[in-house]
């Protein structure tokens, strides 16, 4: 019997037995469901975990091939699960009750910030609808929605009334507020916002155009890009003190990345280069507080990072780059090498062999970090003292090891290559062992080169050397404000309300951390109207 035409009406003109099959077949249709659902659910779950390990690989070689996948994989998860609770919805319409996960999921506690507005929905009946009895408040159920509201412009009218002396010809007017840009017709909610979008969401110009036009706002790229233009001069001596702030630490991490631009007359792009400077002293118990600042320049060459360190005087933690040589040469910057990059040559080779040694050497590492995870957050003595006392004798019987394997080895092969690179930074490898300040790797700074990969997907190319400049600029401010636990857009609209009448010799005020996070908007809030210290 086809259950499709069986109509609720008919149900009672239906023998037992039809209705047994009836019912079997519901029973087959639901059991069915649950099978896709699941089978949906283990789906997802291995392609997260999947998705997962190729972001622990994002920075090495093939990273723009990478990317593509795991763009493609979150696009497949994001089927899978719109298709699992499509289907779930069907099978909850058609058997009349709700639908069962297959796991149960604490509830989803929304923001305590967000405004709660309030709907009672209360019995039709004034008295009870079997006897008539008078009804008492028993108790209520509550539950939340969450619902978003289309997105609010509004026009601030400023006047300022002339007064005139009775007695002579004086004229009393109270002096205009100043603006971010002066004369500009932008606020610097508005202005921080399209910074933002474009620095921190990866939304190109145009595209922020066509999403105000559908808002009822009429700004095309070109307005949009000399607000762009205009408040990126306005930042600049923030970013100069940023600079300074990131430079002046003990310890900095490094790291660079292409940036197309276009190159004027020649009707192509060129490669400049963004690099990255990052102060991180969290992981050591430090209490100075981290920064991110970026730099462009229109090649790699090692004249460019040599420039700005030319005054820095400490630990460069950094990867292999025959640029930052000479940096060291002068002795007053010490080179500390990056264990995650040494170890990813080996990842390679064990993905694509299954080398043993490549094998090896990851478990030999892995050990590494796991004391590092254990001692990560600690002061700099008591990270020395246990880096000492255990990571420094499995170093000591790793290099021996090592040497004697490369022995073995053919000379022109990967596995030979991948061993020459560790034994031939071994000092500054294991620099960090005697060091507590020290990290094991270069993370910090690959980890601040994230927006960059993700942007440049979005842009294709900087419109040119101007433009990375800008980028660079803004990058350091973004990147400033969430690694001090603020929601960007809110710091920048802060800055953008006081930095006209901001005395310059005061501008380290307007740095993030000197922003109380309590006065902000964190990251995981959204207030549309953040509140500073004034």
């Amino acid at each position: 019997m086809d259950a499709a035409s069986v109509e609720l009406a008919n149900l009672d003109v239906l023998s037992v037995e039809e209705l047994k099959a009836l019912l079997y077949e519901k029973h087959a249709q639901l059991v069915v469901k649950d099978a896709q659902i699941l089978s949906y659910t283990a789906e997802i779950e291995s392609l997260k975990l999947l998705i997962r390990k190729l972001r622990l690989m994002q920075f090495g070689k093939r990273s723009e091939k990478r990317a593509h996948q795991i763009e493609q994989l979150e696009l497949l998860v994001e089927n899978l699960e719109t298709a699992a609770a499509e289907r779930a919805c069907v099978v909850a319409q058609r058997s009349a009750t709700k639908p069962a996960a297959s796991v149960p999921k604490p509830r989803r506690e929304f923001p305590a910030h967000l405004p709660r507005e309030t709907q009672t929905i209360a019995p039709q009946e004034s008295n009870c609808p079997d006897c008539g009895g008078e009804l008492k408040h028993l108790g209520e159920d509550v539950s939340e929605m969450l619902e978003r509201e289309p997105v609010r412009h509004k026009v601030i009218r400023v006047v300022r009334p002339k007064l005139a002396c009775a007695s002579c010809d004086t004229i009393v007017q109270a002096p205009a507020p100043t603006r971010p840009i002066e004369r500009g017709m932008a606020g610097p909610g508005l202005l921080a916002h399209v910074l933002v979008s474009k620095y921190g969401d990866h939304l190109p110009l145009y595209r922020q155009a066509e999403i105000f036009a559908r808002e009822g706002l009429e700004l095309d790229r070109t307005l949009l890009a000399q607000w762009v233009g205009n408040v990126s001069a306005l930042l600049i001596p923030l970013t100069d003190a940023l600079r300074a702030h990131v430079l002046a630490a003990d310890v900095v991490h490094a790291d660079d990345t292409p940036l197309p631009v276009l190159a004027p007359g020649r009707g192509k792009t060129k490669t400049g280069r963004l690099w990255t400077y990052v102060r991180d002293e969290r992981p050591a118990a430090g209490e100075s507080a981290p920064a991110v600042w970026f730099a462009y320049s229109p090649d790699r060459k090692g004249e460019h990072p040599q420039q700005h360190l030319a005054d820095f005087r400490g630990i460069l933690q950094a990867d292999g780059y025959a640029g930052f040589t000479q940096i060291y040469d002068g002795g007053s910057v010490f080179e500390a090498s990056c264990w995650a990059h040494a170890r990813r040559k080996f990842v390679e080779l064990d993905e694509l062999h299954k080398s043993p040694v490549a094998a090896e050497m990851i478990a030999r590492v892995g050990a590494l970090y796991g004391i590092e995870e254990e001692i990560r957050g600690r002061r700099p003595d008591e990270r020395r003292a246990v880096r000492q006392e255990r990571s420094r004798p499995l170093l000591d019987a790793m290099k021996p090891w090592l040497e004697q394997t490369l022995a073995t080895l053919s000379q022109k092969s990967a596995t030979a290559k991948a061993i020459r690179y560790v034994l031939g930074r071994w000092v500054s490898l294991t620099r960090f062992c005697d060091d507590g300040r020290i990290e094991i790797d270069n993370n910090a700074a690959e980890r601040a080169l994230r927006c960059v990969a993700i942007g440049r997907k979005n842009y294709l190319f900087g419109g040119s050397d101007a433009g990375g400049e800008r980028a660079a600029a803004i990058y350091s401010l973004v990147g400033s404000a969430k690694l001090n636990g603020h929601n960007p857009e809110a710091f920048i609209r802060a800055v953008l309300e006081r930095i006209a009448d901001h005395p310059i010799n005061r501008i380290h005020e307007l740095l993030p951390w000197n922003l109380q996070a309590t006065h902000t908007t964190a990251l995981t809030g959204n207030d549309a109207t953040p509140k500073f210290p004034p």
